[in-house]
């Protein structure tokens, strides 16, 4: 059983506000008196808690600032979710946590919505942002002031970041792909519908998939890529323009967000039973298209993991001194059918 301070000033026969003062290494408390204390723990094998240690060294709590571009993507609110229920866990540690958000991928908005967490004082960064050199630099550049960023939802190649937290998408790519070659007989004429070119995640699921394809021997020609900007309005008309001037289109792989629209359109062109149609993401809205069939499946990602772990990583970072570098956490492949979509 761990020694506790009450116990070590029982045996040296002082406050235990002053067992405090001398573990901490506050002032107040005679050279004499603390040695006397130290000896006393040392005896009783006590052993410093290394969180509190740090603690106690902090001249105040600890600010984590999030950055999501969530706006008009709901998928996020999971992430979200477990952003808050990090902080509440370590709410007694101090922790607490920002959140500024945006909509689409301009890596304008992008750099103001982050810096305005900088200029909020928060101690490290968890974000999902674009994947461009630009992007890189700024973020490098915060990096280099000493605060720690982990790259959250989707990766970003060449930052100094402390890790990154999320999906595999090249495999969740390619396990959709996997899974639709087993429900395909002929050449498939496919519609891509992805979410930014700037993301490195959206880009990684396309890999996957087409690599897959590929491999399974399965014939199919590339008819269009769509960027929705994650906006369903956008992908409606975009998705609209394609079956129109493909009308051979008969399979369509929604990257990202924008679901709602592409199957918006779909439904007013009465394609929903030629078509096959692969997402990804378990949201409200995905949810009741697979149960209505018109979604063949999707595959999802543990974004509550996601937001969750991003926090507690950032903070074992902090109470580890900033010595111990965390490994990359990579949530799993989940594949929901209208058999098993809740």
């Amino acid at each position: 059983m761990a020694v506790t301070i009450r116990q070590i000033a029982a045996a040296a026969g002082v406050s235990r506000g002053t067992v405090d003062r001398v573990l901490h290494n506050r002032p107040g408390v005679k050279p004499g008196v603390a040695e006397h204390v130290r000896k006393i723990a040392e005896e009783l094998g006590y052993s410093p808690n290394r969180a509190g240690q740090i603690l106690a060294a902090r001249k105040r709590p600890i600010l984590i600032g999030c950055f999501m571009p969530n706006i008009g993507n709901v998928f996020f609110n999971d992430v979200i979710k477990g952003f808050r229920k990090a902080e509440k866990e370590l709410s007694d540690f101090g922790v607490s946590i920002i959140i500024r958000e945006a909509r689409g991928y301009d890596m304008d908005v992008h750099k103001q919505a982050i810096q305005e967490l900088m200029d909020q004082g928060c101690d490290g960064l968890c974000v999902a942002t674009i994947d461009t050199p630009e992007m890189h630099l700024y973020l490098n550049q915060i990096i280099e002031t000493g605060i720690p960023v982990v790259a959250v939802n989707t990766d970003l190649g060449k930052t100094k970041k402390l890790c990154y937290v999320g999906n595999d998408y090249y495999k969740a790519g390619a396990t959709a792909a996997g899974l639709l070659s087993l429900m395909l007989t002929k050449e498939i004429k496919l519609l891509i519908v992805t979410g930014s070119m700037h993301m490195k995640g959206h880009n990684d699921r396309i890999r996957g998939f087409s690599r897959t394809l590929r491999r399974n021997n399965i014939p199919y020609h590339v008819v269009d890529v769509c960027e929705s900007q994650d906006n369903d309005e956008h992908a409606c008309s975009l998705t609209m323009k394609v079956l129109k001037e493909h009308p051979e289109t008969d399979c369509i792989y929604i990257v990202a967000a924008g679901v709602a629209g592409v199957c918006q359109a779909v439904k007013e062109l009465d394609r929903q039973n030629d078509l096959r149609i692969v997402s990804h993401d378990d949201v409200p809205v995905t949810r009741r298209l697979v149960k209505e069939g018109v979604i063949d499946f999707t595959v999802c990602q543990e974004p509550e993991q996601q937001g969750y772990q991003s926090i507690h990583i950032l903070f074992n970072y902090f109470m580890s001194g900033r010595q111990d570098k965390p490994k990359d956490f990579i949530t799993g492949c989940v594949i929901k059918t209208k058999e098993n979509i809740v």
